[in-house]
């Protein structure tokens, strides 16, 4: 199990950009959260198998309807055991 914390620049916020990112992470069985920063990223934290991490970075990538992303900074690491999707 790895972990992925990827920081969204671009027009992420206020267009649904973090309940997106969940609904696509319980499709992928990924463990994580999704959150609003305060200089308008978004930080997105998930845990589970490689190839679903990366699919949930290629979604990432596009996102949304309404949303523009510009860049994408993606770190990886061990899983520490997350359980569940939150947004805040």
């Amino acid at each position: 199990m790895l972990r992925i914390t990827v920081l969204v620049s671009g027009q992420v916020q206020g267009v649904g950009y973090r309940y997106f990112t969940r609904k696509k992470a319980f499709e992928l069985g990924l463990a994580g959260y999704a959150e609003n920063l305060a200089d308008g990223r978004v930080e997105v934290v998930a845990e589970g198998e490689k190839a679903d991490l990366e699919h949930l970075i290629h979604h990432l990538r596009q996102g949304p309807r309404g949303a523009r992303v510009e860049q994408l900074d993606v770190q990886w690491s061990e899983a520490t055991g997350l359980k569940g999707f939150q947004t805040y």
